[in-house]
C-alpha cells in the first residue's frame, strides 16, 4: 500500500501507549500498526508552506515559506523565546491569532526526557507537547495569564536547570528516578518573590508511555534532504521520531511540507 502527501508532525493521543497517527493527502495512517514493519519512504525534493502551500526550496522554522517566516504569527519571536512575546502590550503580527495562542493560560512545566528540563507551552497543548519532546514523566511548576509571564519564569529557571532535550538519551531513557515533585519545590524556590505568585500547587504527575521497547543503543539521525530514500523496518515511535531497525531516525516533525510517498511492504 502506497500512500503520498505533505509530512506534518504526527497527531498523539495519550494512551499506554501513546497512539500515533500521520495524515498524507486524505488518509490517516495509524503509525504504531506500523511498528515492525518494513517501509520505503521517498521524497522527490517538492516542499509546500505548511501555512500558504507555495512551493519552497528551502524549509524555515519547520514547515513554512520565507515569506510566511517573516510574517506570520506561527513565527514570531515570541513563538520560539515566550520571554520575547508582546501581545500583553498589544503588539503582534496578528492580535486576533494572539488572543487565542499568547493571551491565554500557559504553564511552565519540568520534563524528564533524557534529562530534566524546564519548558514552557499553552495550556491547550498539553500533555501533546510533552508527548512531542519524548518526556515520559512531566509536572506543571507555573500557571500564568499569557505567554510573555511563562516565559520570564522559564529564563529565571533556566539558571539552574536545561532547557534543552538531548536527543540520544531522551531516545534511551525508558525510566528515571527523578522525584519530580521534591526538585519541582526545591527550584521553585529560586524565582523571584514576585514570580512565586504563579507557582501551581497542581501536583499531578504525568507518565508517558511510548510504543518503543527495543535495545538500540546508537542512533543515526537522517535528513530527507540528504537521504531522500529511506527503507527500514519501522521498530518504534518516541517524541516526533520514527525509530528503525537499524538505528536510522526520522524526526518528522523538521520535515514539516515536505512531499513523501509512504510504501508499507
Amino acid at each position: 500500500m502506497i500512500y503520498e502527501g505533505n509530512l506534518k508532525k504526527m497527531r498523539t493521543i495519550h494512551e499506554s501507549p501513546v497512539k500515533y497517527y500521520l495524515t498524507l493527502g486524505e488518509e490517516e495512517i495509524n503509525m504504531n500498526s506500523l511498528i515492525g514493519k518494513q517501509v520505503n519512504i521517498n521524497y522527490n525534493g517538492r516542499i509546500n508552506c505548511i501555512r500558504c502551500n507555495a512551493l519552497t526550496q528551502k524549509s524555515f522554522h519547520q514547515g513554512y515559506c520565507y515569506s510566511c517566516f517573516i510574517s506570520s504569527p506561527e513565527c514570531d519571536a515570541g513563538v520560539l523565546n515566550p520571554e520575547k512575546d508582546r501581545a500583553h502590550l498589544g503588539i503582534s503580527r496578528d492580535m486576533e491569532w494572539a488572543k487565542q495562542n499568547s493571551l491565554i493560560d500557559h504553564y511552565v512545566y519540568l520534563a524528564i526526557t533524557g534529562n530534566l528540563k524546564v519548558g514552557v507551552t499553552r495550556h491547550t497543548q498539553i500533555p501533546f507537547r510533552w508527548i512531542d519532546q519524548g518526556a515520559i514523566k512531566a509536572i506543571k511548576l507555573a500557571k500564568t495569564p499569557y505567554r510573555y509571564l511563562a516565559g520570564v519564569i522559564e529564563v529565571e529557571l533556566k539558571k539552574h536547570v536545561s532547557d534543552k532535550t538531548n536527543k540520544n538519551k531522551m531516545l534511551l531513557t525508558k525510566d528515571a528516578d527523578l522525584e519530580l515533585v521534591g526538585l519541582k519545590n526545591d527550584i521553585a524556590e529560586k524565582l523571584p518573590i514576585d514570580l512565586k505568585k504563579y507557582i501551581s500547587f497542581d501536583n499531578t504527575i504525568c507518565r508517558i508511555i511510548y510504543p518503543y521497547d527495543y535495545n538500540i543503543q546508537n542512533f543515526n539521525s537522517l535528513s530527507l534532504d540528504k537521504t531522500p530514500s529511506i527503507n527500514g523496518r519501522i521498530m518504534g515511535i518516541k517524541g516526533q521520531y520514527l525509530i528503525f531497525e537499524n538505528g536510522d531516525i526520522l524526526n518528522v516533525r523538521t520535515h514539516n511540507g515536505y512531499f513523501i510517498n509512504l510504501e508499507i511492504l
